[in-house]
């Protein structure tokens, strides 16, 4: 099933600030939020995607990336890569949101959930370079990274503060009743258990850094300074806590014939004046090797030629770019006694002298074509 517009999802618009969206969001949170609909799993479906949403839209980095790639661009830069919220993962923003753990804990017996803390480990970032070709297919790189990870032969206990449950619940008296309030046990960072041994070597929570290969699938059609994630390819977690992120920083680099403007590409191919008057066949450099194309006689400086599909694909979009071929004459600078007489014989006779006709687009013509 496709996924909803995150903008559709929580009832704003594009242009809605960042106030709003986190308006609109509590909005839903609160009215499809589990404790108020137990055992829905169409409220709690609705409660996942409208976090999921906000968890993209709150972020003005992930927000520029959403407007300009879809959710097709969100499936590598970071957040939940179009896999979804688990409850941990949605909790974890409501400090944010409605300044506790849980909204409704005060009302519907938040300590008595027992959530434990889930500790994710840090995300790693590195830069790749790929080629026009590369982009163009899609590629699959593998890579060294050096990541921390639980070392083995670390064993954990109970927290005896919380009991392993990792919160500190407080009972207080109000004009209301008692109300009970929970917040993660400090002696444990709300994991419920603490290191009781470790190896000889690892740091202060059981944990060393390993060079591991990582294969990463890069999609066709990337652009330059995308973010691309690998999920639980960053640091491990200590407490078996859930991996970080892979970060991907795309670079493009530059070709020495094709410039890219979007799915766009562009050649600039200079011809001599004779070939120009006579007309010729002439090899253009593509991304997969040479494509063969005529010029007819006459042919004019400033000519664009499009050959269809010869672009780049869109990450977030079906079909491909074309390639501008941008015909140049290159006008003679140090002539012979015989190319000059040649030419000044030439200069009185009517063929030589301008005149353009319709066809003969003007520069703004050709700015037009080439951006239409």
């Amino acid at each position: 099933m496709a996924k909803r517009d995150y903008y559709e999802v929580l009832g704003v618009s594009k242009n809605t600030d960042a106030k709003e969206i986190k308006k609109a969001y509590r909005k839903l949170a609160l009215k499809y939020h589990p404790d108020k609909n137990p055992g829905d799993k169409a409220a709690e479906e609705k409660f996942k995607e409208a976090a999921e949403a906000y968890e993209v839209l709150s972020n003005p980095e992930k927000k520029q990336r959403y407007d300009q790639f879809g959710h097709a661009g969100m499936s590598g830069a970071g957040g939940f890569g179009g896999g979804g919220m688990n409850m941990d993962d949605i909790f974890s923003q409501f400090g944010d949101i409605f300044g506790g753990s849980h909204p409704f804990e005060s009302f519907f017996g938040g300590g008595s959930r027992g959530r434990q803390r889930v500790v994710k480990g840090t995300n790693l970032r590195i830069r790749i370079t790929l080629t026009l070709k590369e982009i163009a297919e899609g590629v699959e790189k593998k890579i060294k990274v050096n990541r921390l990870k639980n070392a083995e032969g670390i064993n954990y206990k109970t927290c005896p503060h919380c009991n392993g449950t990792g919160e500190i619940t407080r009972v207080s008296n109000t004009i209301l009743g008692q109300m009970q309030t929970s917040s993660p046990c400090p002696h444990c960072n709300g994991t419920g258990k603490i290191i009781d041994s470790k190896p000889a070597g690892t740091d202060a929570n059981g944990m060393l850094k390993k060079e591991e290969t990582v294969k990463i699938t890069i999609p066709a059609g990337v652009e330059d300074g995308m973010q691309l994630k690998v999920g639980g390819k960053g640091n491990a977690a200590p407490f078996d806590g859930i991996n970080g992120d892979l970060i991907v920083l795309i670079n493009i680099k530059e070709d020495e014939n094709l410039i890219r403007d979007g799915q766009n590409l562009h050649y600039e191919h200079y011809i001599s004046f004779a070939d120009a008057a006579l007309g010729t066949s002439v090899e253009i450099p593509t991304i997969n090797g040479k494509a063969k194309i005529k010029l007819e006689s006459g042919t004019q400086s400033g000519k664009i030629l499009r050959l269809k599909g010869k672009g780049l694909p869109s990450v977030n979009a079906y079909g491909k770019g074309d390639l501008l071929v941008h015909i140049n004459v290159w006008t003679p600078q140090n002539l012979s006694k015989e190319e000059k007489k040649f030419f000044e014989k030439c200069s009185n006779t009517e063929n030589f002298n301008p005149k353009p006709t319709k066809n003969d687009k003007s520069f703004f013509d050709r700015i037009r074509e080439m951006f239409g």
